[in-house]
């Protein structure tokens, strides 16, 4: 446990004072009731805040509105996915049963909501020049001025691109289940494709990320077959 602690802590850059910070991070709350859903909500403010200071100092000349498009394209499910999976996230976090059949070690809104929750836990346990420490190092390889001013295409995107280039009909996309309390829900969402004989199912906290979800499945089945 303490080598896999080292390894990823080497990997931010960052060394823990209170290791139970970093547990709690890395906790689903399907694993148990100290689990990383607070630290997310912090960690998601905090890293806005940073990526939003360091864009307004890089890019003097840029307007608001594209100061918030550089944003949304540096910050999202899927960027914050790529660097959780960089981190090899999917080996620390702790789930549930179900989470782990249900294959969520690599769910995008799971390494994401984790990615959020570490940079809550590195800010608590240290202070705010650590994190923007952190932050910088893992958003190094994402930061130059042609990547994050041309919008990635989502999941959806791709797979409904990917599903008209082969001559096929569009995914369809059927809410399944919705769970939680109304402020804090879960919806899980189920993709169906012709090419695969069985739908896959994804989650999140809203329905739109839900589906994007979904549809992360479903392209990674996709690519499996190939």
């Amino acid at each position: 446990m303490t080598t896999d602690r080292e390894k990823l802590e080497t990997s931010l850059g960052y060394t823990f004072q209170d290791p139970g910070l970093l547990v709690q991070a890395l906790t689903h709350r399907s694993a148990g009731r100290t689990h990383n859903e607070r630290l997310e909500f912090l960690g998601d403010a905090v890293l806005d805040m940073l990526i939003a200071e360091k864009l307004f100092m890089d890019y003097p000349h840029a307007t608001e509105g594209e100061l918030s498009r550089m944003r949304a394209n540096l910050v999202n499910g899927e960027v914050l996915a790529d660097i959780a999976t960089g981190l090899e996230l999917g080996s620390f976090i702790k789930l549930g049963p179900g989470e782990r059949k249900g294959g969520g070690k690599r769910r995008v809104s799971i390494l994401a909501d984790a990615v959020e929750a570490l940079i809550a836990a590195v800010y608590l346990d240290g202070d705010i020049a650590s994190t923007n420490d952190v932050v910088n190092r893992l958003f190094a390889s994402r930061m130059s001025a042609s990547d994050i001013r041309q919008r990635r295409k989502d999941s959806k995107t791709r797979l409904q691109e990917l599903m008209q280039a082969r001559g096929l009909a569009l995914p369809s996309y059927e809410l399944v289940n919705t769970t939680g309390e109304a402020h804090n829900q879960t919806f899980t969402v189920a993709c169906q494709v012709e090419l695969l004989a069985e739908s896959r199912v994804g989650k999140g906290k809203s329905k739109r990320t839900a589906e994007q979800d979904a549809a992360d499945q479903v392209l990674a089945a996709l690519e499996s077959l190939t």
